[in-house]
């Protein structure tokens, strides 16, 4: 079988839920349309309105310590700025961050769910043309890098750990299936193609705490990136790629592997 896109999926929000898309309009250098677009920033760390240059994820408030994130599921409008939190099926939150009130409110929201304490709240990260992904600190040219994550890759580890492992717990934007295991690592470094969309792979992906969080849930419950290290002798999960020439990209769109990029 071929190796195909299995799954494409959307972050608007850092550290919270993803969406899940059936295609997606891709640009030369440019990440998903409205991936990591927004954040939640500590009020006492480095981020302020304007910022120019990426920051660490630890500048903000995600999974990477905050477990209880997790157990929120929302759900960001990209055309109307409609922000939706869910808890166990009860909607909880229903805020319009394209006004004040509704930034507002959002704000006091995540303030309880991280149980802050009383006057303190989170800063709401968002200016055009950044995005706050891993790669942000790196550089600009790299916050625009695409999360490819192998469910083949996934699957060996679950295997070798006698656990499942969910693979939405690498918080990828494109899962491939029958890529054989760990093939992926290989793309670094050449240029491939997805249905009409082609990428050069730029850099393996390094896990962090994020993913012991087990998605859907509040609970930390899996030492991923231990357990990567005992089994394989790295931390890696997936690949970091860049858009070369753009297009639709779908379900089901199939993977072509090129030479060694230049």
């Amino acid at each position: 079988m071929s190796a195909r896109v299995d799954g494409l999926f959307v972050y608007p929000v850092k550290g919270l839920t993803p969406q899940p898309l059936d295609d997606v309009l891709l640009e030369p250098g440019r990440a998903f349309p409205s991936d990591r677009v927004l954040a939640l920033a500590r009020p006492d760390g480095p981020y302020a309105p304007g910022l120019d240059h990426g920051i660490s994820k630890r500048s903000f408030y995600v999974l990477v310590a905050e477990a209880r994130l997790a157990g929120l599921d929302t759900h960001l409008d990209p055309a109307t700025q409609v922000l939706t939190a869910d808890v166990r099926g009860h909607r909880v939150l229903t805020a319009d961050l394209s006004r004040e009130a509704g930034r507002e409110d959002a704000l006091s929201f995540f303030a309880r769910v991280l149980d802050l304490p009383d006057g303190v709240r989170p800063v709401l990260a968002r200016d055009a043309g950044r995005r706050f992904t891993d790669c942000a600190p790196d550089s600009d040219r790299a916050m625009e890098f695409v999360s490819v994550i192998n469910l083949a890759s996934v699957a060996d580890l679950a295997r070798r750990v006698g656990a499942e492992v969910d693979p939405l717990r690498f918080r990828g934007n494109v899962h491939l299936a029958g890529l054989p295991a760990w093939e992926e690592l290989g793309l670094v470094g050449r240029e491939f193609t997805l249905g009409g969309v082609r990428l050069r792979g730029m850099a393996v992906t390094e896990r962090c705490a994020a993913t012991e969080v087990r998605p859907g849930s509040p609970v930390r419950d899996l030492p991923v990136p231990r357990l990567l290290v005992e089994h394989y002798g790295h931390a890696y999960m997936g690949v970091y790629a860049e858009v070369v020439d753009g297009g639709r990209l779908a379900r089901g769109d199939v993977l072509e592997r090129g030479g060694f990029a230049a």
